[in-house]
């Protein structure tokens, strides 16, 4: 019998699941299970994407130079210091890899990308969770674990499941709360759809600080999952550690052509956003109306709870859903909570119609 055996922390951590895509028996469900972006990508990114066809027997570029400039032409930011990786999820990885020993403590919030946790875990950290508070990343939680092995901290901002925030005084009063040898990760993947103004992503801090890094990615608003594209902003210093740890060609060709056109064409990212606020507006209204209650969200998804005591549940709605060629996702770890993205028009309208025979019945 084999000795091999995995790691440690490997031992201990159960496969990521993703969001369900399918329903037997029904060729073209409603699939509103993962965050994603029903407009698709931009035209300007597709035509990107099929030109690079014509050079599929070259290398990509491993210095991801077009993508860096483009990113950093859009938000301001300087190239040097972007760091591009396949999703946001292998950015957060190099991270963990390069800055927390076996033993660390790696401080999150309740909830997030479940992924961080797993990397954390894989390293042979200890994770310390915090709870939340009213839905929202608690701050007070978060530095009443802190200890002298506290080495890394990662928060979502907007979250997920809860589509809230945290604003930006109670951004920077979790970093001065923080050991200076601490690394926060500030996972700001929902930014591009927030509309509130005491709303601040974390490139302000990762310039003003040495321990700061910001990932964001084009999964959501920029349509392009697929390509598992994604960016990080850092101190220049990080730069340099996680390029020694980061694979020479770690993103493909055809997804750095499609992410530059992307982040380039303002113009459509601008129309999602409207239409995203606007429906969101209108599901909450009528959610509410039904008796649901609805986390005030400013992402492209929300969190419903369902009332207790009147026979409803949301684990019984996700069933009438998918009843229904709607592909939802239970959420908290509670039957009374499902978390729901937002769709184009006709998606929205079904789901609506579908909660309404619900609760109705």
């Amino acid at each position: 019998m084999s000795k091999l055996s995995p790691a440690p922390g490997v031992a201990k951590l159960a496969p990521y699941k993703q969001g369900q895509s399918q329903i037997d028996g029904v060729e073209n469900p409603i699939k509103l299970s993962s965050n994603e972006s029903s407009h698709g990508p931009s035209p300007a990114a597709l035509k990107a994407y099929e030109e690079v066809a014509q050079t599929l027997n070259r290398y990509p570029d491993g210095s991801q130079y077009e993508l860096r400039k483009a990113i950093g032409d859009t938000y301001g930011l300087d190239p040097n210091r972007i760091v591009c990786g396949n999703g946001s999820d292998e950015l957060i990885q190099l991270m963990v890899r390069a800055y927390v020993r076996p033993g660390d403590e790696a401080l999150l919030s309740e909830n997030g990308f479940i992924m961080s946790n797993i990397h954390c875990v894989a390293q042979g950290a200890e994770l310390v969770i915090a709870p939340e508070k009213d839905y929202k990343v608690d701050v007070d939680a978060l530095l009443a674990r802190v200890t002298d092995k506290t080495r890394f901290c990662t928060i979502a901002n907007p979250n997920n499941p809860t589509g809230t925030f945290i604003d930006s005084s109670e951004l920077r009063r979790l970093h001065a709360g923080l050991p200076k040898d601490c690394l926060l990760l500030i996972d700001d993947a929902y930014a591009e759809y927030v509309w509130g103004e005491s709303y601040e992503d974390g490139s302000a801090l990762v310039d003003e600080f040495d321990n700061v890094v910001m990932t964001r990615t084009f999964s959501k608003i920029y349509g392009l999952p697929a390509l598992r594209i994604g960016w990080a902003y850092c101190p220049e210093s990080i730069v340099d550690a996680s390029g020694r740890i980061r694979t020479p060609f770690n993103t493909n060709a055809s997804a750095l052509a499609a992410a530059a056109a992307a982040v380039r064409d303002t113009e459509f990212v601008a129309k999602v956003k409207a239409h995203n606020k606007q429906s969101l507006e209108r599901i909450q209204s009528v959610v509410r109306d039904l008796g649901i209650e609805v986390i005030p969200s400013q992402t492209n998804f929300y969190l419903l709870k369902f009332p207790e005591g009147n026979g409803k549940s949301g684990a019984a709605a996700a069933q009438h859903l998918m009843s229904r060629g709607i592909i939802p996702r239970p959420a908290g770890g509670d039957d009374q909570y499902l978390r729901i993205s937002v769709g184009l028009d006709s998606e929205n309208d079904a789901v609506l119609a579908a909660l309404t025979e619900y609760m109705e019945q």
